[in-house]
This record gives C-alpha cells, structure tokens and sequence, in this order.
C-alpha cells in the first residue's frame, strides 16, 4: 500500500473528522509505515469549518475586527489558504448562535459581520471566497452581509439602513448596483447541505426560527419579512430565487448570497473536494477511508461518503466506508462507488455507551481491516 486517503464526516456527538482521520492514519502506519497519508478533515460550513479546511489545504488563520451579531465589534477570522487566493469564511464566526448566549433574537441579529469578513480577505488578495453556513444566529436573508459590502437598502422615506430580520419589511427599495467594484472579479461558493426555500412552512423562519429564539409569532413576522424582501428583490434586482434548495439556509443567507453576491450554493463536500483537489490525489491512491457516524438512505442524499465515492469510482479506487450504524436498505451505496461498509460498533451497546468506546472501536476496527489486507494483498 504506497498511498491513502482519509476523508471522514465527523461521526455527530462522539469524534471530529480530524480526531478520526489521526486514528485512522495510526493503524493504517502500523501495518505500512512508509505509507503516503493524505488527511482531508471534512467542513460542512460550520464551526470548525476554517480549520479543517487549513488542514487539508494548508494556510494561515486570519483575525479582524468586525461587527457580532448585535452590531458589537468583536475579534473574528477567516482561513486564507496557502495559494493566497483562496478565503474560507464561516459565517458562525461572528454570527453563531453561542455568540449570543442567551440573547437570542433573530429579529434583531445581523450577518454584516459576515460581509466585513467576505471584503477583508478580498482586499488581502482573495479571488475566490467560500463562505460556509450554519450555526446562525440571524434571519436577515443575508442583508447586513450584502450592507457591508456596499449594497445599499432604503426604508420608504428613503433613508438607508441595515436591516435584520425584523425590519426586513421595512425595506422599500435596495440599489445592488452600490456593491464593492472589488467582489467584481471574484467569485463566491457557499457552502449549503440542506434544501430549505427562503419562506413558507419549510422556510427559514419556521424551520429554524425557533432553535434561535423566535417565538410562534415572532416566527410568522420573520416570514413575512423574508417574502417581503423576496418581493423587492424581484423588482430591483431582477432574480427570483426565493425557492432555490438552500436558499433558507442559516437565515435565509443562502439566499443573500445568490442574489446579493452572485455566489453559487454547492453541497459541503462537492466544495471539499474541488478545494483540495480531490480529483488528482486519487488518480495514484491505493485505497480511499470515508465514512460517517449512521449510513441510511439519507446517505444517498449527497452526504459526504457518496460524494467521495462518486469522484474516486471515476478513478477506479476503491472506497471503504467506516461508519457506527448500519441502517437498512444501504444496497444503492455500493452502486455509487462504496467498496465495503463496516461498522465500528463491536458490541451491542446503547448510543451512550457506545459513545464513550467509540474512539478504541474505531482504532480496532481499522486495525482489523488493514491487518486483512496486509495478509492478503501483501503490499
């Protein structure tokens, strides 16, 4: 075995994809010590996303001052890779839900934080920005980001202002022309794994309003709020994207980017995988180890094991998938390009115990699977 490549989800509550992917190298060098290890900590837009994207990609953490999500000023970052052109922004870096505590008003919360950050790595020399969502605190469709940035919003008696998400219907007129000549040449991915619309009972609002902090009601003024700005858009910008999947991503700010910055939204791991160059380091790889914390029909949505498997199947590399449950009806994964599915789980025990073994499970598991191939490839 002369290389592998290691691209876990984090299995949700129990280990990071950094903290699998050390474990896993550790048996994998066992076995073959001289082995090429390639680590690809998996991002899926939030906390932490900065980080493993300068793990796998290598760069340097940037730190600045911008605006929280109440308007304070506070210290917040972004990942400049090390090509020097490529940003990696989480927005909960200075629009999280734990950055509020217990304050939490998504009426009142902002993403111009977020659009501070966006114009700062531009003017250090970023020609391609990813912006990962989730962890929100806000609801206001991205408005304040696109603020920050120059977009300019009027109320009806045409004073500007920067809305959030209780005075999204406030707004009467926006000139998008204003924006930043800067963000011209640069192009935008937003990273989104879910498939919400901007409004309505799936919207941003209802979905995730109330983990925020809304209220029934509150909740129904946020999406009136967001059909409202939807409506304007149409008018003075020309897109009508309200029901584009993702587009209720963290607060509508799915949305934002589209219409206010021309970002395209990509499934977390398609941004993953393009960003380290996935397609070329598998060409000469040996074995590809993915995995994820339950393997299910929802796997089959484009999560991160079938992402990793639809790219090195085209390579004609196999793909073992490394998971703690099994579900049922799994057969379609293989179709993708999964090789083997083997559960970690080696006793029948409850998720809070199995929680605590999870990390010496895992070890033993890979420990098992490269011994066999070791005694049975031989090389």
């Amino acid at each position: 075995m002369r290389k592998v490549i290691l691209i876990p989800d984090s299995f949700k509550g129990t280990m990071s994809s950094s903290l699998i992917c050390d474990i896993m190298e550790e048996a994998v060098k066992k076995y073959y010590p001289s082995a090429e290890i390639q680590k690809i900590p998996v991002a899926d837009g939030g906390e932490g996303s900065v980080d493993a994207f300068l793990q796998a990609a290598g760069g340097t953490k940037v730190y600045t001052t911008v605006k929280g999500p109440y308007f304070e000023d506070m210290d917040a970052f972004y990942g400049m890779l090390d090509d020097g052109k490529t940003a990696v922004i989480e927005m909960a870096a200075c629009a999280g839900l734990p950055l509020v505590g217990d304050k939490k008003n998504p009426s009142l919360t902002t993403t111009y934080g977020v659009g501070q950050l966006i114009l700062d790595a531009v003017k250090k020399g970023a020609k391609h920005v990813i912006v990962g969502l989730g962890g929100s605190a806000t609801n206001d469709a991205g408005t304040g980001a696109a603020a920050a940035c120059g977009v300019v919003f009027f109320d009806r008696n045409r004073k500007s202002f920067v809305p959030t998400g209780g005075t999204l219907k406030d707004i009467a007129a926006i000139d998008a022309k204003t924006l930043n000549p800067l963000l011209k040449d640069v192009s935008i991915t937003t990273m989104c794994d879910i498939n919400n619309p901007l409004f309505g009972t799936n919207g941003a609002a209802h979905i995730f309003g109330p983990q925020k902090g809304a209220d029934p009601s509150m909740v129904e003024e946020l999406d009136k709020g967001l059909r409202h700005v939807s409506e304007i858009v149409k008018r003075d910008i020309g897109i009508e994207s309200e029901s584009m999947p993702g587009a209720g991503a963290a607060g509508g700010m799915g949305y934002g980017m589209h219409v206010f910055f021309g970002s395209r939204l990509q499934m977390g791991i398609e941004t993953v995988l393009d960003t380290v160059q996935f397609d070329s380091l598998v060409k000469d790889a040996d074995f590809v180890f993915t995995g994820e914390g339950k393997i299910d029909s929802q796997t089959l949505r484009g999560k991160v094991v079938i992402g990793v498997a639809k790219r090195a199947k085209l390579a004609h590399v196999p793909v073992i998938a490394i998971v703690g449950d099994i579900g049922d009806d799994i057969d379609p994964v293989y179709e993708t390009g999964v090789s083997a599915v083997f559960s970690i789980n080696r006793v029948a025990v409850d998720f809070p115990q199995a929680k605590l073994r999870a990390q010496k499970d895992l070890y033993l598991t890979m420990d098992n699977l490269i011994r066999f191939i070791k005694n049975t490839i031989g090389k």
